[in-house]
Formats: C-alpha cells, structure tokens, sequence
C-alpha cells in the first residue's frame, strides 16, 4: 500500500503566495544592499552584538560636531584676520601719505590730509565693527553690538578732551590721557566687553583662543595717531600752517612704527587659523577612518549581491510561470 501525501488547491495556492511574498522582500533587501552599499539585516551580520557599531555612530556623531565647531571658528578667525588686514593697509598707506605730504605741504594738502584722515577712521572702525554669524568679532564677550563707537562720538569727545589747548605737545598730552583714561577711549569709544570671548572648542582636548578686542593697545595706537591727524582741521584749535605740519609729521612717523604692533596681532590669530586647520584635517581623517571601519563592518559585497539578486529574480519569474500554468489548468485541458 502506498502513502500519498497531497495539497488541496487553496493550500497551494496559499504557498505559492507565500512563498512569493518571501521572494518579494529578498529581492527589496538585495535591491537594498546594491543601492546602498551596506547590508540590510544590521543584527544579523554582527550577530546581535551591536555595541562596537553603536560606539563607531557615537564618534561620528561627536566628530560632526567638532566639525561644525572648527568650521564656525574658522569662519570667525578668517573675519577678523581680513579686518585687519584692512586697519592696517589703511594705517600702512596714511602713514605714507603723511611722510611725504605733511612736512612740507601746503595748508589746504594739510587740510585735505587731515579730512583723509577721518575717511580712514571710519574704515577702521567699520572693519572693527565685524559680525558674524550675529556675533560681533572684536567686542569680547558683548557679541550683540557694535564694539566701537561711531566717529562723530569719537572724535566730539576727543574735541572736547582738547579744547582750548594752543601748543602740539599739550594737544597730544591731552590726547594721550583720553585715549589711556577709562572715562577716555575706555568709556566713549569701546561699547565691547573687556571680558575676551572664551577658547572655542575644535576637538576633544582642543581649544583655541582668540582675545583680541577693538580695545588691544595696538589697535588703540592706530585709531589715536588717525583720530589726532583727524583733529589738525579743527578749527577751534585754530592751528597755524607750521603747528599742522608738525602734529602731521609726528603721526606719520607713529603711524609707521605702530605696523609692527598690528602684524603681531596678526600673526598671533594666523597661528589660530592654522591650529584650526590642522585639527580640522585630523578630525577628518579620524572620521574617514571610522567610516571605512562602518564600512568593512556592514559593507555589502557588491558582486555577491548582485548574483543573489540575479537568482531571486529567477525564482520569482519561475515562481509566477508555475502560478500562471496552475490558474490555466481544467478538465478539458487535463483530458485532452
């Protein structure tokens, strides 16, 4: 006697179903895999032990950060690095002026030198006045307004600080004390904070720190010796031609001398700059290793997937060949 074991139409037409429904979503896995490069079923592959990959994703995460963080002080230092570099082009190029103008020109170059003058104060305080990013770059840790003073409230205190005045050297005494007094530049002029902004973190045990304000003495010497040139025009000091010339020719001469305090300055945020550089670049290379380490871990053999798909492929077809053979079948074909 033989045992014969069968299915009922329902029953299989119900595994064929299923078994498609299976084919289905192998082949979206693969087509998945192929798409994206990385495997599908991520606890498969690690076996359930999940706790490398998540420690790899949490050190990506962080590194992002400090990306953003190395990219916004990059940003911030670039800002201040190209305002002075325009303080001191403008200081550079007036003291020239004045050198070759002031010690024998006549009363209205003088005049028209000391009208140059102002132009270049406001460029400087404009450059001083930076933003970015809503932060203001040479204020300290009062980032929400302007460090300096306009120049008509510059110089309309530094006015007043001299007048009455008749001789060079008490004009510049007077001017000295304003700009060292604390109810002087301190209070008129720098609406910053003399709290320097704090060391930008760029890394996990890196920081850098810029402190420079618009109140640094060396920024302080330029905007004296321009705003000084500035008042030789006034004409309540009522001047002569000689008194001009001279109070002209010794800012020329301080102007060229204080280069040397704005390259230092310079030089000390380019050292920023390319601190920020160089641990941006290991942070990248940090986070193109982990990534290649994510890769190996959960990488998808390409040419593999692809033949798997290629055969699920082939079984569905297959499968649908069979479906639509059965769905054809009758009595009259089956006694034919």
């Amino acid at each position: 006697m033989i045992n014969a074991t069968s299915f009922g139409d329902l029953a299989q037409s119900f595994l064929l179903q299923r078994r498609g429904a299976d084919l289905k979503t192998e082949m979206s896995r693969l087509n998945q895999e192929l798409v994206t490069g990385q495997v599908a079923d991520v606890k498969a592959v690690l076996a359930g032990n999940t706790s490398y990959l998540a420690g790899i994703e949490s050190d990506l995460r962080t590194l992002q950060g400090y990306r953003t963080a190395t990219d916004e002080a990059a940003f911030f230092t670039d800002a201040m690095q190209t305002a002075l570099d325009r303080v001191q082009s403008s200081g550079t190029n007036f003291s020239q002026d004045l050198l070759t103008t002031a010690k024998n020109g006549p009363e209205p170059v003088l005049d028209q030198l000391s009208r140059n003058a102002r132009t270049e104060l406001e460029t400087i305080v404009s450059a001083l006045n930076t933003f970015v990013g809503g932060r203001a770059v040479f204020g300290g840790t009062a980032t929400g307004a302007s460090p300096l003073a306009d120049v008509d409230t510059i110089m309309t205190d530094l006015r007043s600080a001299v007048a009455g005045l008749t001789s060079v050297d008490d004009i510049l005494a007077a001017v000295d004390t304003w700009f060292d007094d604390p109810s002087g530049y301190a209070d008129v002029a720098y609406n910053g904070s003399a709290t320097p902004l704090a060391p930008m973190r760029i890394g996990a045990d890196e920081t850098v720190d810029v402190r420079l304000t618009a109140e640094n003495a060396a920024l302080r010497d330029v905007i004296q010796s321009i705003a000084t040139s500035a008042l030789v025009e006034d004409l309540t000091l009522t001047l002569s031609v000689d008194q001009k010339r001279e109070m002209l020719d010794r800012m020329g001469v301080k102007l060229l001398g204080q280069q040397d305090g704005l390259t230092a300055i310079r030089a000390e945020v380019g050292a920023a700059q390319e601190r920020i550089d160089t641990v941006a670049a290991r942070n990248s290379a940090q986070s193109t290793s982990l990534e290649y380490a994510k890769g190996a871990l959960l990488g998808a053999d390409p040419y593999e997937t692809a033949t798997k798909l290629e055969e699920v492929q082939f079984q569905l077809q297959s499968l649908y060949t069979i479906t639509a053979r059965m769905s054809d079948l009758s009595l009259v074909n089956f006694i034919r």
